[in-house]
Order: structure tokens, then sequence, then C-alpha cells
């Protein structure tokens, strides 16, 4: 079976639609025997949230390791009654179709993603269809720091709810720094027009937020300036 049908570039009647997701899991490979227990995603239409989002727990049929349970507190107790991911297969794949793929360190959630929707008789996701935002996050700030922790702080994005890792939780904020990455709250008037017509909420009811450069990076970069020799605005500077 065909685990999703999209239309060219993601985009449906025209407009751009996307998944911002998360996965917590068991460990760290499936082929370690490693499960998928807890998925989350956030559709955004014109990298606009729409409040519709899909969220599950997966009972994995094996027992939690310690240092995963340290990463996102879910017990063995609290997945004993919760459908195999078989169950909830058809419902994800509905929910996926027609949109691209937004995690972050995608490769990651894409190998236990793929490796569930293979076991239950899904062809597997192409990589064409996914965004990675830790990519992204490297391009635009090389030498930075790339956690979603990291990149909340440079935002201004509240975390202050994220305890431990959770699917739901992540996928969220994932979902306000991919927004940044992407050039950020300064949404053009045609936007604001697409987003009225889907009923999504304006544009104007977004919290404007400030960039909060890390203080080690911005230590690093004056120090940078203050080394370089006869810099070309003070030369401009100079002229006018």
């Amino acid at each position: 079976r065909a685990a999703l049908r999209r239309g060219q570039n993601g985009r449906i009647s025209g407009q751009m639609r996307e998944i911002v997701f998360d996965t917590e899991t068991t460990g760290l490979d499936p082929r370690d025997g490693h499960r998928l227990v807890e998925f989350a995603g956030i559709e955004l239409i014109e990298r606009v949230p729409t409040g519709r989002h899909l969220h599950f727990y997966v009972n994995p049929g094996r027992a939690m390791p310690p240092e995963a349970l340290a990463v996102h507190g879910i017990t063995d107790d609290f997945l004993a009654d919760k459908p195999v991911f078989a169950a909830q297969a058809a419902e994800l794949c509905a929910f996926l179709e027609g949109a691209t793929l937004v995690a972050h360190n995608a490769q990651f959630d894409m190998r236990f993603l793929n490796f569930e929707l293979e076991q239950c008789g899904f062809s597997p996701i192409a990589e064409a269809l996914v965004v990675d935002t830790l990519e992204l996050a490297r391009k635009r700030f090389p030498g930075a720091k790339h956690s979603l922790d990291a990149l909340c702080q440079r935002f201004g994005i509240d975390r202050s709810g994220r305890v431990v890792h959770g699917a739901l939780i992540d996928a969220g904020l994932l979902a306000d720094v991919y927004v940044e990455l992407t050039g950020g709250r300064q949404i053009g008037f045609d936007l604001a027009v697409a987003v009225s017509q889907t009923h999504v909420g304006m544009v104007s009811d977004w919290p404007v937020r400030s960039w909060t450069v890390p203080a080690d990076e911005a230590a690093a970069h004056e120090a940078f300036v203050a080394a370089m020799k006869e810099p070309l605005w003070l030369k401009l500077g100079t002229a006018a």
C-alpha cells in the first residue's frame, strides 16, 4: 500500500500544506529493536497553524529502557493500554496525505516512522517530501547551537512548559521555530487573505517575538568585530 499521495510540492488547491511533527521512541534505532511510542503532528497552511493536529501514543510491545524514560518520562504502565501502531496507521496516513513533512533532525524521526509504516504494509515516505529544520538552522546560523532549545532561545519562543521531551510540546515549539527559520512573522497581504479564507485565524492574532542572540554567540561576534582591521563600514562612514 502507498503511505501517502501528495500534490506537487505539497500543495492543495494552490496552498502549501505542511505537517510539523515529532516522535518519541524507546531508543535510537529500530534495527536494534526500538520502537516509536508517541507521534504528534501540527498542520500549517502557508506557514500558518490551522489548529488541526494529530497526537497519539503507541504500545511498543517491549519494555521502556531507563535512558529513554529519563528523556521523555513515558512509562510502561502508561503505554500498557495504548493501541499498537498498526491500529493508528491509516489515520496517520490520512492526516499526512497532501503535506510536506517538517521535523528537527528529521533523519531520526523518519527512520522510525518509515519502519513502523513498512511493518504495517505501507510504503515508506520519500526523503524528498521531508524538510529538516536542523539543516535549515545549520545553513542560516553556521557555527551556532542548533538544538530545539537553542533555537527557541534565539527566536524568543517560550519553552517553559518543556520540562521533559514530549512529541506534542516539541512539535508546537518546532512549528514556531520553523516559521521563524523560513521568514518569520513578517507575512504579506496575500497570505493574510489566504489565512482568512481557510478560517484558521488572522496573522494579526499571532504574538510578536523578538530575537535573542545567545550570550556566548554575541560575545564571540563582538570579539570577531574588534579584531578586524579597517572594516569597510568605517571607510564608508569616513567617506560620507
